[in-house]
């Protein structure tokens, strides 16, 4: 079975976090931790408004570091945090555990496992753009909240599937959410 920790902070966009929680929940091979910054339960609030609890997995406290994947020595197979807000990503580049979500992260990265941060924020900063390049260098992937055109969505829902299926395939998910691409037509031969 797969092990994958769910970390949700402060930035808008929890509806990327509320889809993939949807879809693992039927994914009956991953087991899913979930955490909470402080400010990412308020924001969850505010843009989904639902009990996140209903989605049937265990919700850790943000200061609980006895969770098992604050331990490098836990089976963790990988870790999303979506949205992740660029103050978290600041902190996780800068290695200041203040949280669970940002330990989780830490141990990701220490034992080079895979760590997908789904940043929400626009424009970039030059001090955003360093962190994320830092974290980037240090193993993360970075994937900012930035949907693509080419399957012709119709629908907000459809955005959100498409970012969600590929933060998915960064941590070896399977899933088809939506249309991938597959070219524009036959190859002429030449």
């Amino acid at each position: 079975m797969k092990r994958l920790v769910v970390g949700i902070t402060g930035a808008s966009g929890a509806i990327y976090a509320a889809r993939a929680l949807q879809f693992l929940r039927d994914e009956t091979s991953i087991e899913v931790d979930v955490v909470f910054s402080k400010t990412g339960r308020v924001v969850w609030q505010h843009e989904i408004g639902t009990d996140p609890s209903a989605y049937g997995y265990r919700i850790w406290n943000p200061g609980d570091f006895t969770a098992p994947f604050a331990s490098g020595s836990a089976r963790v197979d990988g870790m999303l945090v979506v949205p992740c807000s660029v103050g978290s990503a600041a902190r996780i580049a800068h290695g200041l555990s203040t949280d669970l979500v940002g330990r989780a992260a830490d141990v990701m990265l220490k034992e080079r496992r895979p760590l997908v941060l789904v940043v929400r924020e626009t424009p970039f900063s030059l001090i955003h753009l360093r962190n994320l390049t830092q974290l980037a260098e240090a193993g993360a992937v970075v994937m900012p909240a930035s949907p693509g055109f080419y399957h012709q969505p119709k629908t907000i829902e459809e955005l959100v599937d498409h970012l969600v299926a590929r933060c998915f395939d960064r941590l070896g998910i399977d899933n088809e959410l939506f249309r991938r691409w597959s070219g524009l037509g036959e190859a002429d031969g030449d």
